[in-house]
């Protein structure tokens, strides 16, 4: 029995002996690869409501003064008052409100004359103005008066001095009456809703596209 206990304790010190970095030769952990953090993950949202009102569309347009060709102040170049005569809209919401103000540009002007002349008026349609927009519009219009070419025939036959006096009648353009405008650009709009009625917001113009001549 003494022999073992003799045997055990130099079994223990053998032990207690060997170096401290013995622990190295255990075998070394894997190393575990390190996983990248996960992308935030996108919304996607639905595109803002936005419509266009296309080049083209009917102004309707009403005359705020009255054309004579036989106005001596009347000129060519000469700009025309007039105002939208009912509201432009796309779907239910208003674009251009009626009573905006809008211009049309006298582009020919012939007065009446001797010889049965009879007079002529031509205009085009300019623009029209919603809050501080200026929008483009195109359109034409215009008037004649009557020649008076079968009395002057009728006065040579008789007495010919008599058809130099002979005149047609003026064109005239009365205040109030109706002109056909149409839309010279697209309109880009986004709701802006009001409690009474919805209206539109112009969104800012696109750079001007030349149109065909």
């Amino acid at each position: 029995m003494t022999i073992s206990i003799f045997a055990l304790a130099a079994a223990a010190a053998a032990q207690a002996s060997l170096p401290s970095n013995a622990t190295a030769l255990q075998p070394a952990a894997v190393a575990q690869p390190m996983l990248a953090p996960a992308a935030p993950q996108a919304v996607i949202l639905s595109a803002p409501t936005q419509s266009v009102l296309r080049a083209g569309t009917e102004v309707p347009l009403r005359m705020e003064e009255g054309l004579d060709s036989n106005n001596k102040t009347l000129r060519e170049g000469q700009q025309v008052r007039m105002s939208v005569a009912s509201d432009v809209r796309a779907g239910n919401m208003v674009v251009i409100p009626a009573g905006s103000p809008a211009v049309a540009e006298i582009t020919d002007l012939r007065r009446k004359g001797m010889w049965g002349k009879s007079g002529r008026i031509a205009a085009r349609v300019l623009n029209v103005r919603v809050g501080d927009r200026l929008i483009r519009l195109a359109g034409t219009f215009d008037d004649k008066g009557v020649t008076g070419t079968a009395g002057v025939v009728a006065a040579i036959a008789f007495v010919p001095i008599a058809g130099f006096f002979m005149t047609g009648t003026s064109a005239k353009i009365p205040a109030g009456g109706s002109v056909k405008g149409f839309l010279d650009e697209d309109l880009a709009i986004a709701s802006a809703p009001v409690a009474a009625a919805p209206v539109a917001a112009l969104l800012p113009a696109a750079a001007p596209v030349a149109q065909p001549k």
